[in-house]
C-alpha cells in the first residue's frame, strides 16, 4: 500500500509562500522532487511573489501622510474597513498573478483545452519562468550551439534547429531542456542588444504528419504564436514584443524550419 502524501494546490501555494510547518514542508518537497513540472510551477509562484514584494514593500514602509492620519484617527471604523479592503485588494492581485499558471488544474471537467492551446500555455509559462533570469537563463549557452542542438534533438526525439534571427536584431542566448506533457521539450532563448527576449518552444508530435496554421494566444502579459508542422509543434513567446513583431518573427522562423 502506498504511503505517498496527498498534496493539494492549497499545499503548493502555502509552500511557495513559506507558510508550511517543517514536517509538511518536507513532505511537499519530497512530492515535488518526483514531479519536475509541478516544481517548475511552484518556482514560478515564488518569482511572482518576490516581484510583488519588491514592488510594494517600499510602499508599505512609507509614512502615512498627516492629513490621512488625522482623518483616520477621527474615524477608527473607517480605518478598519480601509485596512480590510486593502488586504482584499492585495489578495486579489496575488491571486490574479498566480492564478493564470494554475488554471489548467482548476478547469472544470468536460472543458479540456485544445492540444495546441495546451502547448501555447506551457510555452508561455516557460517564457515567464526563464526570461527574467539574468545569471542562469539557459542551461547551455550560444557559444556551444552545435552541442546544444545535437543534445536537444536527441532528448526531444526529433531534429530541432536554432533559427537565425539576426535580421530582426535577435541573437541566440542558448537553450535548455524542459519537461512536457508527453515528453521532453526544447526551449531556445533569443534577445536583442537592449535585452528584449523571446523563446522558441519545440516539442515532438506523437501523432506526426499534421499541420496547423498560425494561431495566437495570450497568457497574462505573454504573447504566443504557435503551430504544428509535421513532426514538431512550435510556439514563440515574448512579453517584450508586440503582436505584430512576434508574428513577423514567427513567419521568419517558420520559413527557416519548414522542410
Amino acid at each position: 500500500m502506498s504511503t505517498e502524501p496527498t498534496v493539494t494546490e492549497a499545499d503548493l501555494q502555502a509552500y511557495a509562500d513559506g507558510r508550511l510547518g517543517v514536517e509538511r514542508r518536507a513532505e511537499v518537497e519530497s512530492w515535488l522532487a518526483a514531479r519536475p513540472e509541478d516544481a517548475e510551477r511552484v518556482a514560478a509562484y515564488r518569482r511572482l511573489g518576490d516581484a510583488l514584494r519588491a514592488a510594494y514593500d517600499p510602499v508599505l514602509a512609507e509614512p502615512v501622510p498627516q492629513y490621512l492620519e488625522s482623518t483616520a484617527a477621527r474615524r477608527p471604523r473607517a480605518r478598519r474597513i480601509a485596512a480590510v479592503a486593502g488586504w482584499i485588494t492585495l489578495g486579489a492581485l496575488l491571486g490574479a498573478l498566480a492564478g493564470w499558471e494554475a488554471r489548467d488544474w482548476r478547469r472544470p471537467a468536460g472543458q479540456p483545452l485544445a492540444e495546441g492551446a495546451v502547448m501555447a500555455r506551457r510555452a508561455a509559462i516557460a517564457h515567464a519562468t526563464y526570461s527574467p533570469e539574468v545569471r542562469h537563463p539557459v542551461e547551455v549557452g550560444a557559444d556551444q550551439e552545435e552541442h546544444l542542438v545535437a543534445w536537444l534533438s536527441k532528448r526531444v526525439g526529433a531534429r530541432v534547429r536554432a533559427p537565425k534571427l539576426d535580421e530582426v536584431g535577435m541573437a541566440l542566448v542558448g537553450g535548455r531542456l524542459l519537461p512536457g506533457e508527453s515528453g521532453p521539450v526544447a526551449l531556445f532563448m533569443y534577445q536583442t542588444a537592449a535585452g528584449r527576449r523571446l523563446t522558441l518552444y519545440i516539442r515532438a508530435e506523437a501523432k506526426g504528419n499534421r499541420e496547423t496554421a498560425f494561431r495566437y494566444a495570450r497568457e497574462n502579459n505573454v504573447s504566443v504564436f504557435y503551430w504544428i508542422e509535421r513532426d514538431c509543434g512550435y510556439a514563440i513567446s515574448s512579453a517584450d514584443l508586440s503582436k505584430e513583431e512576434l508574428l513577423h518573427i514567427a513567419t521568419l522562423v517558420y520559413r527557416q524550419l519548414e522542410p
